[in-house]
């Protein structure tokens, strides 16, 4: 009778917890029965692992083997944990030595021929792995994705064989030590090839600057997605521990991970179509939605009321918390979702209210009616409100005078007041809670008559309030100024459009 115990990664929303796979060999009539809670994928791995062994010239057992997979109250799923089974049936039947198994965690899924494939997940293993001071083998093909952790010991392999030859010490594989930069890519789109509109860029260098959500209602045709599309370039880069969750709920997603993305905010614009589900996450084995994809990036829903107003109420609780909870009958899952919400939508059914054209024949019950798609308390959590106005037509002809600024010049600006931000409070703007708001949001008589006028007037909410001042506060950190001056309560009202009458 022989036992061997190998270390290997599962998966639990973004985590990946320690799955300890023991193999026992022992005499009997000869089976393989997999215990610890495994799904179907892991239930077939018997017959992956078994053709992996003999196809890499080694001999399955003719014996009773039997693996726990434990915690046995963790559902186990995938194929990742393929190569470690095989690793613990080849050190229980003494075919490879098993002292050095301790030193490692694996993961991997086989093919017939003993060949290693890639996972979905890699990078959060890598995380786990780094922190438990082990080394991990993986995949060749997971390895880029891996390398983004800094200080993890990787050791890519191609198949089983070779994994065995480096347990064996016969052909010992290369450590890889992740410990390098990966460059942040340009950006495509920039701000200046849209013409005109400059108050709409500056409510955009705003938005960006302190994490502000923002909604953009116009006429068909003024630019409002061509201005969304561009906001990526003119936001700071993501840092390394952002960059990690970022990439860590890209990795286990249906999509993969996109390296060139890595320390890129991610922009995310699903269609008006999409589900409730598909917003913030969900099926039996719960996987991220759109709301955690777009995790310290932007969220871009184009046409707002044409959402199914269901699917829009959803978002009101991780637009406060920054995360979603996601409860099945058999499992719960924790994802973050802390973004920056930006959102378009036109005035009016036939979307030209107000335009100077008078196309427009939409009844007053009827404009009032299509936005009240968007209920007051999800308008409420929306910092700004703005109007996109048609350009004239000399403008969008010859372009602006004095020229138009290019995003890299934007982001500039914004990235000198997000530092002034995160030197006073550790935080954007947007993300302050209210005692943050009491200490870091003074503000003199003058301005606190002002804005108490506006609240009266518009008869806006407690919230309104206090993302009014969060607002001023990222006005001021732009124009350099410590204190909050009335001129910057004043453009932070402005921006309150639709919380007056139609």
């Amino acid at each position: 009778m022989s036992l061997a115990i190998v270390y290997s990664r599962g998966r639990s929303g973004i985590d990946a917890p320690l799955v300890t796979v023991e193999v026992h060999v022992s005499n009997g009539l000869p089976s393989l029965s997999i215990v610890g809670l495994p799904e179907t994928a892991v239930k077939e791995s018997k017959d992956r692992v078994r053709g992996a062994i003999l196809n890499s010239h080694f001999e399955f057992p003719i014996q009773r083997i039997t693996i726990n997979l434990a915690p046995a109250d963790l559902p186990k799923e995938g194929g990742r944990f393929d190569l470690a089974i095989a690793l613990g049936i080849l050190a229980a039947s003494e075919q490879i030595p098993k002292q050095a198994l301790s030193r490692y965690e694996c993961i991997g899924e086989l093919s017939l021929g003993g060949e290693l494939r890639p996972i979905s997940g890699a990078l959060p293993v890598a995380i786990h792995s780094r922190d438990a001071d082990r080394q991990l083998i993986l995949p060749s093909e997971n390895l880029a994705e891996a390398a983004l952790v800094k200080q993890a010991e990787l050791i890519p392999a191609d198949s089983l064989l070779q994994v065995c030859a480096h347990l064996s010490g016969q052909k010992s594989i290369e450590t890889t030590l992740a410990e390098h930069d990966t460059p942040v890519s340009d950006h495509a789109l920039d701000f200046a090839d849209v013409q005109g509109h400059f108050q709409v860029k500056r409510a955009l260098e705003i938005a960006a600057a302190g994490g502000h959500n923002l909604l953009m209602m116009g006429p068909p045709g003024t630019g409002k997605s061509m201005l969304a599309a561009r906001m990526p370039s003119i936001v700071p880069d993501l840092s390394e521990q952002q960059a990690q969750e970022t990439a860590a709920i890209a990795s286990i997603s249906n999509q993969g991970l996109d390296i060139s993305q890595w320390r890129r905010p991610p922009f995310r614009a699903p269609h008006h179509s999409a589900s409730a589900a598909a917003l913030i996450g969900g099926g039996s084995n719960p996987r991220p939605g759109e709301i955690s994809l777009a995790h310290h990036g932007m969220l871009f829903l184009d046409e707002l009321p044409e959402f199914d107003r269901k699917v829009l109420e959803v978002l009101r609780e991780p637009l406060e918390n920054g995360y979603i909870t996601i409860s099945r009958a058999s499992r719960q899952a924790d994802f973050p979702a802390r973004f920056q919400l930006i959102a378009a939508m036109n005035p009016c059914p036939c979307g030209y209210l107000g335009d100077p054209s008078g196309r427009c024949h939409c009844t007053a019950e009827q404009v009032e009616r299509y936005r009240a798609r968007i209920s007051g308390p999800l308008l409420d959590r929306i910092d700004m409100h703005l109007e996109v106005p048609r350009v004239s037509l000399e403008v969008l002809r010859q372009g602006s005078p004095q020229g138009e600024e290019s995003s890299a010049d934007i982001k500039q600006r914004v990235v000198a007041a997000r530092q002034r931000a995160l030197a006073r409070c550790g935080k954007a703007n947007a993300l302050l809670t209210s005692p943050g708001v009491k200490e870091f949001c003074p503000l003199s008589e003058q301005s606190h008559q002002l804005l108490e006028q506006a609240l009266e007037k518009f008869a806006l909410s407690h919230r309104a309030y206090h993302r009014i001042l969060k607002l001023a506060r990222t006005i001021a950190d732009l124009a350099g100024s410590e204190a909050i001056n009335t001129s910057h309560v004043s453009e932070a009202i402005s921006y309150r459009k639709l919380d007056r009458a139609v």
